[in-house]
């Protein structure tokens, strides 16, 4: 079975919706862009996953481990996900402040990771994203699953971190099946491939993409 996570959220009621569907994680944005939250804002946002199952996910840029560690307790996240150059050292001081799990981007150009092995190490969770010069996420940009070196590249990243593969990176409620199919990952995360503007989540295309990406496991039994 393969997790959802609906990230890059702004209003509650998408966060809401994300809930209804069955989404395993929801995620807000504190690195830069037009999606990016203030801590309250970003709380607000969250409020209606209180007492749900879905773990709430903050997307954090290059920032200070006691910075990342103080807005993800302002805005009550159970998971901190990094961008930005993550290392073993960074992921080691952040464990002795925060309390949830860690998640690290390698980001991929031409089936190459831009972050390398020893970024990933230690973490909870390794999130595949496309590289796109000055964007750290949400671009629409799609990795190329079908490259023999991008599938080597999730071989070698799994053998070194273990854990939880995260797939991102131009998904939609067209391609998130046949994604899954061929990478595998444990949760696909989409965010501008279910917008109808920026930022502004169409209730419509998340049901889409949830039933695709649960339909394509389906598939195969």
């Amino acid at each position: 079975m393969v997790d959802v996570k609906f990230c890059g959220l702004t209003r509650p009621q998408d966060a809401s919706f994300a809930a209804e569907l069955g989404a395993v994680y929801a995620g807000v944005i504190f690195a830069g862009g037009p999606r990016r939250l203030t801590p309250e804002r970003a709380a607000e946002v969250l409020e209606p996953l209180r007492g749900t199952p879905v773990r709430k996910v903050g997307v954090f840029g290059a920032l200070e481990v006691t910075e990342i560690a103080t807005i993800a307790d302002a805005a009550g996240v159970d998971v901190v996900q990094l961008h930005g150059g993550a290392t073993a050292e960074i992921i080691s001081e952040l464990r002795r402040s925060f309390g949830g799990a860690i998640w690290v981007v390698t980001r991929v150009a031409r089936g190459e990771s831009m972050t390398g092995g020893a970024g990933v190490v230690g973490s909870d969770a390794v999130v595949f994203d496309a590289a796109v010069p000055g964007q750290l996420g949400g671009s629409g940009v799609t990795i190329d699953w079908t490259a023999q070196s991008f599938m080597d590249e999730v071989c070698r990243v799994r053998k070194i971190a273990g854990g939880t593969l995260v797939l991102a990176g131009g998904l939609n409620a067209e391609n998130v099946g046949r994604a899954v199919r061929l990478v595998r990952p444990d949760v696909v995360d989409v965010s501008s491939g279910v917008e109808s503007a920026l930022g502004i989540k169409d209730h419509d295309r998340m049901r889409a993409f949830f039933l695709a990406a649960r339909a394509s496991i389906e598939e195969e039994r």
